[in-house]
């Protein structure tokens, strides 16, 4: 049934694809939250947001104007960022986690009169972090009386459905103006995934997180309910976790790469109910991949691709233990419905069928430009002259393999000179990865002039050796005879788990600070006074063993701080993984990264009724 029943209409605006379930399935659930009961029907989501969208028009809101939504994963972002819509305007989720000043930026930069967000009524707490000046207008806990039948307002396939920031190269974030046809276009006869009446899909990404749009538009539009789940990291232990996925009867889902290869390394058979898994952000390790597959797959494994400019996905391969038989990388794939994808050379000419390239995407997927950065649109977005249609330049490597599936080799802009040499980083990293020593390797230039020097970061495999040292050797033996020595780090660091920001990407910003921990550890007391961690306390020396394992550090003392030593929210999953293992006892991420000490996490753990061997 999934799939077969979406309305497709020759529509131009998402709220009308919505408008078609609210029409056909009233009672039926549109969102959930587990973990506290509510629930919104799509009657209800539909008076909810109708009355924001009247409280807005009120307000003065009107097409053409951006709205900032400052709503975590909860019962009212939906109708928040349907009543936007409604009242003809483009939303701009906002990241809780930002500091003040971004998102004071961000509002400013947008020319916001107000700012939808929490009302006193509700059962959530305000942003602490948002700035002072637009005025507020809360989510409804209620539909208005007969509420809002027809929409007032008028807008088309072209008019922006969204603005989302992302990072930009010069430390200015870049805010993406997507239409309503780049979102009409993703869930229109999605050929990566099948979403039908009824089907259950993860709410799992943070709002501002531009995979959000897959999440509640594929869903909203094909009659299905979007579940508001804790997050993995932060919320829940990960075992916690897969048992309300199973038990909510989550068809669909997606992950962030590095996500997925947390969970599949500490539990490959999590995914084994899941119809459809969905992965994207980071190449895919092939390793986790295989294990996952082999251990319960999924009905369905999907790695997607997409820049932000695409509108979420723009390409997909189905992975399977025959579809990536022979194969030393996970592909990229074809492109999804009403998208094209050329691999193209500087002067936007196609390259041959195995060459390196630009990826170029096309379609009504990609985005109007970067408000407010004529030039930096015009260098991105280029109209094709044969077609007359703009394009999307990626700053993506890419080559299309012989069966037509496309490889993701790296960044165009990750080319440093070393010592006269032009050296391309993603070369090294895929070069550590094929060793088959490491599941993931990360190179960044340090310094300048003659102190400059290549540093690798190591995740190290489950099959590589086991001591660091061991690993470090072995890999200086691969590597080199693989790269001219120029091109080999002067450096390495083994790290147990990857550091990942709020989107759940790699955050090498984070990796490069291990340096300063790894080559000053005087400069950290917390491992300046590392010494026997508990004397006769059993159950502190062994969770002292754990935190070594996870943080991969050698010295560990009892009044260590889990955050000091190099700790986040991945590493806290990780441990609290592995104490439920040993003990048997539920301790949340949150409360690792809470507590002062690796003593005070040995009493709670001791109070949950853990018991030592």
């Amino acid at each position: 049934m999934a799939g077969s029943e979406q309305v497709m209409m020759a529509v131009g605006r998402v709220q009308d694809l919505v408008a078609e379930w609210v029409k056909r399935r009233p009672e039926s659930c549109a969102v959930r939250v587990p973990a506290t009961g509510e629930s919104l029907s799509y009657r209800e989501l539909w008076g909810v947001s109708g009355k924001l969208a009247d409280d807005l028009i009120a307000a003065g809101v009107g097409p053409g104007d951006a709205v900032p939504v400052a709503v975590d994963r909860s019962l009212e972002l939906v109708p928040a960022f349907l009543g936007v819509l409604r009242a003809g305007a483009a939303y701009v989720p906002l990241d809780a986690m930002a500091p003040q000043a971004r998102l004071r930026g961000i509002i400013e930069e947008v020319g916001a009169k107000l700012v939808v967000t929490y009302g006193p009524d509700s059962r959530r707490e305000p942003w602490a972090n948002l700035p002072d000046g637009p005025r507020v207008v809360p989510v409804p806990t209620s539909a208005s009386p007969g509420g809002v039948v027809t929409d007032p307002v008028a807008s088309d396939a072209e008019a922006p459905a969204y603005i989302t920031y992302t990072s930009g190269s010069t430390g200015r974030p870049k805010g993406v103006i997507v239409p309503h046809r780049g979102v009409i276009r993703l869930v229109r006869e999605p050929v990566f995934c099948a979403i039908g009446p009824g089907d259950q899909v993860a709410n799992t990404c943070n709002p501002a997180f531009d995979v959000t749009t897959f999440e509640v538009w594929n869903t909203l539009t094909a009659g299905a309910t979007l579940v508001v789940l804790p997050s993995v990291v932060t919320d829940l232990s990960l075992e916690a976790w897969a048992r309300m996925v199973r038990s909510e009867g989550i068809d669909t889902m997606f992950l962030t790469t590095s996500l997925f290869h947390t969970v599949g390394r500490e539990r490959p058979e999590a995914f084994g109910e899941l119809r459809t898994l969905i992965t994207a952000g980071e190449q895919l390790e092939l390793g986790i991949v295989r294990d996952v597959l082999a251990a319960a797959a999924p009905g369905r494994l999907v790695n997607a691709y997409g820049p932000t400019e695409a509108t979420t996905f723009a390409s997909y391969f189905d992975c399977t233990l025959d579809s990536l038989a022979g194969r030393d990388r996970v592909p990229i794939g074809r492109p999804i419905q009403e998208t094209t994808l050329k691999v193209v050379a500087e002067d936007l000419t196609e390259v041959p069928r195995g060459d390196v390239g630009e990826l170029v995407i096309g379609g009504p997927g990609v985005a109007l430009g970067y408000l407010g950065r004529p030039e930096l649109t015009a260098e991105r977005f280029v109209i094709d002259g044969a077609t007359g249609e703009t394009h999307y330049r990626s700053g993506d490597l890419c080559r299309v393999l012989p069966d037509g599936t496309i490889e993701y080799l790296g960044r165009a802009d990750r080319q440093v000179k070393l010592r006269g040499f032009r050296v391309e980083l993603p070369e090294i990293e895929r070069a550590a990865a094929a060793t088959g020593l490491v599941s993931a390797a990360f190179v960044e230039k340090v310094g300048e002039g003659p102190s400059a020097m290549l540093v690798g970061f190591a995740l190290p495999s489950t099959t590589g050796p086991a001591e660091p040292d061991d690993l470090l050797k072995a890999m200086g033996e691969a590597l080199a005879d693989r790269l001219p020595s120029y091109m080999i780090p002067a450096r390495w660091v083994v790290v147990e788990r990857l550091p990942v920001g709020s989107t759940g990407k790699v955050d090498r910003a984070a990796l490069l600070r291990l340096l300063d921990a790894d080559a000053a550890p005087d400069a950290h007391p917390a491992l300046a006074r590392a010494g026997e961690p508990g004397g006769d306390d059993t159950l502190l020396d062994e969770l002292a063993e754990l935190w070594r394992e996870v943080l991969g550090t050698d010295e560990v003392g009892a009044g260590d701080n889990f955050l000091e030593l190099g700790g986040d929210s991945v590493r806290a999953m990780q441990l609290v993984s592995r104490i439920d293992q040993r003990y048997g006892v539920p301790v949340e991420p949150g409360t690792v990264l809470l507590l002062d000490s690796l003593a005070e996490l040995a009493e709670h753990v001791r109070q949950l009724g853990a018991v030592t061997a």
